[in-house]
């Protein structure tokens, strides 16, 4: 790795290998109706050590899911109020426009993709 003068990383490269993309109250409910494939949305907030522990995480687990839609929590308060988020991070599925519910696990690969299973098999909803 290499710095510039201030010290900042500039040729780190994501090891992601699922496609991201940041979600705002204006857009979360055309881009989730519009996507095909499973969608993980995920809500955070910066001043949240999980939170950030899951930005960097998340994207390299190689979870079986298509995507990973972040959504900033404290900029965001209609989609934070309209998917009923208490904690963060809060992670929701959604399939084909369809919505299969909350997570409830650690983010380690085995247990994350064990409620991604369960989740998928629930019968879905719309979009809140």
């Amino acid at each position: 790795m290499t710095a510039d003068s201030e010290c900042r990383p500039f040729d780190i490269v994501s090891p992601s290998i699922v496609f991201e993309s940041e979600l705002t109250d204006l857009d979360i409910d055309q881009t989730l109706l519009g996507l095909k494939g499973v969608s993980l949305v995920v809500f955070t907030s910066p001043g949240c050590a999980g939170c950030r522990w899951a930005r960097v995480q998340l994207p390299a687990l190689g979870l079986p899911i298509d995507r990973l839609c972040w959504v900033d929590a404290g900029d965001n308060g209609g989609a934070v109020e309209r998917y009923q988020v208490f904690h963060l991070p809060a992670l929701f599925v959604v399939r084909d426009a369809e919505f299969y519910g909350g997570l409830e696990s650690r983010l380690t690969y085995r247990e994350l993709t064990e409620s991604l299973r369960q989740a998928l098999q629930r019968l879905p909803e719309e979009l809140p």
